[in-house]
């Protein structure tokens, strides 16, 4: 990762704290740039009621900060959610999940009026598909849903090791260039066994913030 990177990475995180609205309940996800976010967030101590956070990981970050986390069905509906992505297209499409969390995330940004985006220059694509689209599986259908993706043309490689907060695992498919990702996500979720897919078009960005730019 380049300083550059890095610097737009802390410049976006900054940018998205213009965005929060004081003594709110707000949405946050997870990955390096969420990382700065949380981390100049709290430096505004008290300037959030809670947070609802789509990760252990993040969940950690907050409470060292002090910042109180609470469950989704506690709140409602939240005003704003702030997260990364592994890739952005034109129309702020996303492709999330390399740090795991993608059900949780998407089930957050369902749940907010407000999507912000946080992102590098590097991370902005014509086409999603060079990231590979991480997909969350049950375990015991990890066979069938590799089979199914592969008659689709994906490449299905299970990252080996790893284990999502919800117990289940990640297929990153390598070899596809998306050209309707809506398509592709609705077709991908009706695949028995599939809990998440990574791809966030459906409901994409509403803001992307790239270093302290908005994306047009």
């Amino acid at each position: 990762m380049t300083a550059d990177r890095e610097a737009q990475k802390r410049l976006a995180a900054e940018r998205a704290l213009t965005y929060v609205e004081a003594g709110s309940v707000l949405g946050v996800g997870t990955g390096s740039t969420v990382a700065y976010f949380i981390d100049a967030l709290g430096a505004r101590r008290g300037l959030i009621e809670a947070a609802v956070s789509s990760s252990e990981q993040s969940t950690a970050r907050l409470q060292r900060h002090g910042i109180r986390v609470r469950d989704l069905n506690s709140v409602g509906r939240l005003s704003l959610y702030v997260d990364g992505a592994d890739e952005c297209d034109t129309h702020k499409r996303l492709i999330k999940g390399g740090g795991g969390a993608l059900t949780r995330e998407k089930i957050i940004a369902a749940a907010s009026k407000t999507f912000v985006c946080m992102i590098d220059a590097a991370k902005r694509v014509d086409a999603l598909g060079k990231f590979p689209l991480p997909i969350e599986v049950i375990p015991m259908a990890r066979g069938h849903v590799a089979r199914e993706i592969a008659r689709r043309g994906g490449n299905p490689v299970w990252r080996d090791g790893f284990v999502t907060d919800n117990g289940n695992i990640i297929l990153d498919v390598h070899g596809w260039r998306i050209d309707d990702p809506v398509a592709l996500e609705a077709d991908l979720d009706q695949i028995t066994g599939v809990v998440c897919v990574g791809l966030f078009a459906k409901r994409p960005a509403d803001i992307v913030l790239i270093g302290d730019s908005v994306m047009e």
